[in-house]
């Protein structure tokens, strides 16, 4: 699908990473949180970076969750090291093409780029104030899915470098370091800034606004001008289908294109069949999401349901926690059950080690649910007061 540019977004967001916002944080860092598959990494690559490239700003961006096998301490090491290299390479034959010969444009030519971040290289701090040395302009690092650094010490560390480098750089008037940190799970991306020990203690985690009756519009006038015998598209329905699908444009596409394609398609207006489409794969999620709780062990149940209940305030082995499971598993086994934190500890990983992952770890030992949908699932299933999921009867 043509792409939906969020200029007006990139343009506010842009301002904001600047300064030029009253009363703003966004100097410090930015924090944003969307859910997977909403079109996050798409705005900040092909609209929020364009943006600043605009304003003569030298851009980073990484994405975490490009290859987990990789430490993404490494990864976000790696990312400054390219761009670094690259701008080494230009100022070296702009000096050279000029005839100047300065000690600190030797000192960075003797640097060695693969080194950064890593131990006897260039320190992350010291790579980021080279960079913008040498370019003279302000740099913008782009973390996208932020909160896997904190799976790792050296990610954990990555994020203390960054801190460390905003606060040499920048200056109350002056912002020549920008971090956007991105992440598809807002308690997770909530360690990075809620604790004393974090890395960014004191900012705040903001959600990024959602595509929504505009991109839906867009995609109508798209639809109208390519086949005009669909005059006039039902936007209304189109929207209604678009937010049961999560606001999520990848099935919400390929919905589409079902329902255009005379091979696929089920007849009548292709509207309803989107729609149709919608309430289906939301019906296949939430039944998807139940059938994997009811996979687990009485212990897990216990477990997973207090990580749920309580999110960013979960603590896996205290009094009222062992209380918690002890109660849930004695209930499910009609007998009383003694559970010990070791107990906790193995279903808790357990659950990390099923594929997929239902239950994430930080490097620091805290838990969150690994899919952020889950809380949607569990909050509704609580309203509905259908909480917990029962075994069907025979």
């Amino acid at each position: 699908m043509q792409h939906f540019p969020r200029s007006e977004l990139a343009r506010q967001t842009a301002a904001a990473m600047q300064g030029k916002t009253l009363f703003g944080d966004g100097p410090n860092g930015l924090f944003l949180a969307a859910p997977r598959r909403t079109g996050k990494s798409t705005f900040l690559q092909s609209d929020l970076k364009p943006e600043l490239e605009s304003r003569d700003v030298v851009v980073v961006y990484v994405d975490l969750w490009a290859d987990q096998k990789r430490d993404p301490g490494d990864l976000i090491a790696d990312a400054v090291s390219k761009v670094v290299t690259r701008n080494l390479g230009l100022v070296a034959r702009t000096a050279k093409a000029a005839g100047v010969e300065s000690v600190s444009l030797a000192g960075w030519m003797k640097v060695d780029t693969s080194r950064i971040g890593k131990p006897e290289g260039v320190t992350l701090t010291d790579a980021l104030g080279m960079l913008h040395e040498m370019t003279k302009k302000p740099v913008a690092l782009i973390v996208d899915e932020a909160q896997h650094a904190l799976t790792s010490e050296a990610g954990e560390n990555a994020m203390t470098a960054l801190k460390a480098a905003r606060d040499r750089l920048n200056t109350p008037d002056t912002a020549r370091l920008m971090l956007v940190m991105s992440g598809s799970d807002r308690d997770k991306l909530l360690r990075l800034v809620n604790t004393n020990g974090a890395p960014f203690y004191g900012s705040q985690v903001q959600r990024m606004p959602e595509l929504g009756k505009d991109f839906v519009d867009f995609v109508a006038d798209l639809i109208e001008s390519q086949r005009p015998d669909l005059k006039p598209v039902n936007a209304v329905v189109l929207t209604d289908a678009f937010q049961r699908f999560g606001a999520r444009p990848q099935f919400f596409s390929t919905a589409l294109g079902n329902a255009l394609n005379p091979l696929t398609s089920a007849g009548g207006r292709f509207e309803e069949q989107v729609l149709a489409a919608a309430r289906q794969q939301l019906e296949d999620d939430e039944a998807q999401m139940e059938s994997e709780y009811m996979s687990l062990k009485p212990i897990e149940q216990a477990v997973l349901w207090r990580l749920l209940e309580l999110g960013t305030r979960f603590r896996p082995y205290d009094a009222e926690a062992l209380k918690f499971y002890r109660e849930k598993v004695s209930a499910a086994s009609g007998a009383q059950v003694k559970v010990t934190p070791q107990m906790a500890q193995a279903a808790l990983e357990g659950m990390r080690s099923r594929s997929p992952a239902l239950v994430w770890k930080s490097a620091r030992g805290e838990y969150a649910v690994d899919d952020a949908m889950m809380h949607n699932w569990f909050a509704s299933r609580v309203d509905a007061a259908t909480w917990p999921p029962k075994a069907q009867a025979e």
